[in-house]
């Protein structure tokens, strides 16, 4: 039985080796997707379009309105003369924010009130608009401070009161400086690790039985169970092999630290690959030709990647969703990854989800083999 299956398996890396485009299939797109999503994909918003109106013009109103535009979060894309123009350039997309500095502002201000300031967002983007309002009230909310700080210091010693400030000192842990792609670059890893084996797995036995090859296989000795380990094995070889490059590559490139144990990410990976080479294994006892694969990996993928937690919260989804994701291997890969490469948690910490991961990696292979092995015969 082993030498059979280390026949088939020479054969596999042969085939491999013979076909150059394959070779660049596995190296290419995954770096070249890593560099597009690493730079497209993130939490920030900068250079929001911005217009604003400054009825007061003031001292105090025009170093509010220097507090926006010396800021990188937003950009003054053309001057407003009315709060009609102001309205107009939101109406017209041509700003996505709108800011108007009321008159009688700086007046309220030295009079120790609350001055009101009009902030008119466009909700079309709800995402952008929710983080870029969020950015108005950290400027202005920073700036009403400092304001106060200085006003009471002027004039709260002279008139006998106390000046009390209090000062919120902020401390983010594992992710220091709030960097989005050290969020994003270990979950893109096992993202398009799950692609690439799916793909592979899910085409590779098809292409047998498209071009005839599957047959003339089944008529030597090789059993089902060797062909099966056979075809799969090599998959789960290059799959370490590609979260090794790519895992390289994002910290490299991207300067993602590593805090964890090597050893607890090798294992996650070992089970989170049994679990693809299973879920390719599935497609593949469907799909007749490489076109149907295609097919099925786009609607297989596809609820992966958005149950999976990746980019969307998973408290934020439907009651029926959020259980519909333990079934998603891509779900307890993406904490088992992020965690040792930020947190540096082991075992004792990532327990539950390599269990899970087991599981359903067991159960899903299971099922593939079972499925497979009857479609064979």
């Amino acid at each position: 039985m082993l030498q059979r299956v280390y026949h088939l398996l020479l054969k596999e890396f042969l085939q491999l080796r013979r076909d150059k485009s394959a070779r660049l299939r596995l190296l290419v797109p995954p770096i070249l997707q890593m560099l597009l999503f690493g730079y497209a994909a993130t939490f920030e918003v900068f250079n929001v379009a911005t217009v604003i109106f400054d009825q007061d013009q003031t001292q105090e109103s025009r170093a509010l309105v220097a507090d926006f535009v010396h800021s990188s979060r937003f950009k003054l894309v053309a001057p407003a003369s009315d709060r009609r123009a102001v309205q107009d350039a939101v109406e017209s997309s041509t700003a996505q924010v709108g800011i108007v500095v009321p008159q009688g502002f700086s007046e309220l201000l030295r009079k120790g009130q609350t001055a009101p300031l009009q902030v008119l967002v466009d909700g079309t983007n709800s995402n952008t608009a929710l983080i870029a309002l969020g950015y108005v009230g950290q400027i202005s909310g920073s700036y009403g401070q400092r304001y106060a700080l200085d006003l009471a210091q002027r004039t709260g010693r002279t008139l006998g009161r106390p000046m009390v400030n209090v000062q919120l000192r902020e401390r983010y842990w594992y992710n220091p400086n709030l960097n989005s792609r050290w969020f994003f670059i270990p979950g893109l890893i096992g993202t398009l690790t799950l692609i690439t084996i799916v793909n592979l797995t899910a085409f590779a036995i098809v292409r047998e039985r498209e071009v005839g090859t599957l047959e003339q296989i089944l008529v030597t000795p090789i059993q089902p169970i060797e062909f099966i380990i056979g075809k799969t094995l090599p998959f789960f070889l290059i799959g370490l092999f590609e979260v090794l490059i790519v895992a390289v590559f994002g910290m490299l490139w991207f300067q993602v630290p590593f805090k964890g144990n090597p050893l607890v990410l090798m294992l996650g990976t070992s089970l989170f690959l049994l679990s693809t080479l299973a879920i390719g294994l599935l497609i593949s006892t469907v799909c007749k030709t490489q076109q149907q694969a295609f097919s099925s990996n786009f609607f297989v993928l596809n609820p992966m990647f958005i149950l999976s937690g990746f980019s969307f919260p998973i408290s934020s989804m439907p009651d029926a969703l959020q259980w519909l994701t333990y079934l998603d291997p891509l779900r307890y890969f993406l904490v088992i990854i992020r965690a040792t490469y930020l947190k540096g948690v082991g075992l004792d910490v990532l327990w539950p989800q390599m269990a899970a991961l087991a599981a359903l990696s067991l159960s899903l292979f299971a099922v593939a083999v079972l499925r497979l092995h009857k479609s064979l015969d």
